[in-house]
């Protein structure tokens, strides 16, 4: 009966994993004080009559700290990839000389960095959230293996498991959002 303890164990780490990945995906596209392609390659573009994510339009690398360049293959769609940079909501403001697109990132200040912090830590907390409430499901399932020949000695086993593995997670979580808030902060 202990396998079935186990499969409830594995999947809480798979969807904790899960989490932590997504964090990482977001963490990555928070500015921080320097210029990453990973801040633009999402953005949804609309070509060929269809929502594409930006990198799978262009090339995009960043040259210098403060600057990114999209080089749009098909260089008849530079203005939808233009608008849609323009449109992203991520305050930016790129140029187009016909045949690349270049987006130069302001320095930020205090606030804005601040304010860069505050979102990271949003984003951590809502992950940690998620591993806790993991950790609630794969407890409430092994509560109900409970009887035939689990006892709940086993069951407080298991959950401590559970435990460990969501103490784990948070860690990372943790050490996650403290290296990028350095990062943020770092002028």
């Amino acid at each position: 009966m202990s396998d079935d303890a186990n499969k409830i164990i594995a999947d809480a780490r798979q969807r904790m994993q899960k989490s932590f990945d997504d964090l990482s995906h977001h963490m990555v596209q928070i500015r921080s004080g320097r210029a990453t392609p990973s801040l633009v390659e999402d953005i949804r573009v609309d070509v060929y009559g269809q929502h594409m994510p930006l990198n799978q339009v262009a090339s995009i690398s960043a040259p210098e700290a403060r600057l990114i360049t999209v080089d749009v293959w098909d260089k008849s769609q530079l203005q939808a990839v233009e608008k849609a940079i323009q449109k992203s909501g991520k305050n930016l403001n790129p140029s187009n000389d016909g045949s690349l697109i270049r987006i130069s990132l302001a320095e930020m200040s205090g606030d804005t960095r601040k304010e860069m912090v505050k979102l990271a830590k949003g984003k951590a907390e809502d992950h940690k959230v998620a591993v806790r409430n993991v950790r609630r499901d794969a407890n409430d399932a092994l509560k109900k293996l409970k009887g035939s020949s689990v006892s709940e000695d086993m069951i407080k086993g298991f959950s401590d498991q559970v435990q460990k593995l969501t103490d784990d997670f948070v860690k990372k979580m943790d050490d996650l959002f403290a290296a990028k808030e350095k990062d943020i902060m770092t002028v």
